[in-house]
């Protein structure tokens, strides 16, 4: 990164080598590149933006008025989630379906894309490969919003070879690229239409979603460093932090750890950490709460449905597991009957 950040290049076509070096490492079909994006957000937004105005110029200066545009998306009712407002953003109407059948309905003349949350796949009727393969069938692009979902590294073409059109990935997560770097990956037309829609190109709908040299070299060198990593390595190195948590933890009445990895988004090894209310007086909210506002923070999630606290730690440094360890002993310490 320090050394793109000392060149001047044309940025449109340091995007397209870094797409076509990404494609290799990947071994994507001949058809399909990579592009560097803002994020998996802004994947989303200029993918969206580019299937709805191909190469031309006047409906890319036009968006998100759709005027001559396709103007519908179809999607999962149960797919809906905060990060659609990036489809939203190009002026599109979100077609809510639930069933195969819904679907073959709500396709028209005015549907540009079919979009699929890959993290939302246990909660859809349509399951992940049988969304592309209908797709293909009634002929609609399709994408998967698939920003969580390394590891495992195959997922990085495993969507692809599924028949989706565009696939988004973040750049950070557990691939452990630039923070604010993302990955969209598709169909040379599809992704050259993305690009079109995007910085550095003026008067685009993406002009403001910028991606620099450096986040554009990070990326094509994290893609490299993450492809020839020891993963089975980097589960054990994530678990032994967690046992390490949970072994501190255990010499408290009442605190209990159990160990599981999520099918989809974020597939490493996490922690639930459980107490006994009568032993300890302290429920997992306020448990959270006081881990932020220790010095340093520290951010633990608590469920919605089943309220517990949840850890993973491949976003750890080397030895941050035993701060977190000695914090979580302090508090459930100092709130023990």
């Amino acid at each position: 990164m320090a050394q793109a950040g000392r060149h001047f290049v044309s940025m449109p076509d340091l995007e397209l080598a870094a797409g076509k070096r990404i494609a290799e490492m990947l071994k994507l079909p001949d058809t399909h590149t990579a592009l560097v994006t803002s994020g998996a957000a802004a994947a989303i937004q200029s993918g969206l933006a580019g299937i709805l105005t191909g190469d031309n110029q006047t409906l890319i200066k036009q968006i998100p008025d759709l005027t001559g545009m396709k103007s519908e998306v179809i999607i999962q009712k149960s797919h809906r989630n905060p990060f659609d407002h990036q489809l939203r953003t190009t002026g599109v109407k979100l077609v809510e379906v639930e069933t195969p059948y819904e679907l073959s309905r709500a396709i028209n003349d005015r549907t540009a894309m079919m979009h699929f949350t890959n993290f939302a796949n246990a909660a859809g009727q349509i399951k992940v490969d049988e969304w592309a393969k209908l797709a293909k069938r009634y002929n609609v692009p399709c994408m998967n919003d698939a920003a969580a979902d390394t590891p495992p590294v195959s997922h990085l073409w495993d969507y692809t070879n599924m028949g989706y059109d565009l696939v988004t990935f973040s750049g950070g997560k557990a691939m452990r690229g630039p923070q604010c770097a993302g990955l969209l990956i598709g169909r040379k037309d599809l992704v050259s239409f993305a690009l079109l829609n995007n910085s550095p190109h003026e008067d685009t709908i993406g002009r403001s979603q910028k991606v620099g040299k450096e986040e554009i070299i990070g990326m094509v060198k994290a893609i490299e460093l993450y492809l020839n990593e020891d993963h089975d390595a980097l589960n054990k190195l994530w678990r032994g932090r967690l046992d390490y948590i949970a072994g501190e933890l255990a010499k408290i009445p009442g605190v209990k750890t159990s160990f599981y990895v999520p099918d989809v988004a974020n597939h490493v090894p996490h922690m639930q950490i459980t107490w006994d209310p009568s032993k300890i007086a302290l429920d997992p909210q306020q448990a959270s709460k006081l881990l932020r506002a220790s010095k340093p923070s520290i951010v633990m999630g608590v469920g919605e449905e089943n309220p517990v606290l949840s850890m993973n730690s491949f976003m750890l440094q080397d030895g941050e597991q035993k701060i977190v360890a000695d914090k979580l002993v302090r508090i459930l310490g100092e709130h023990s009957a």
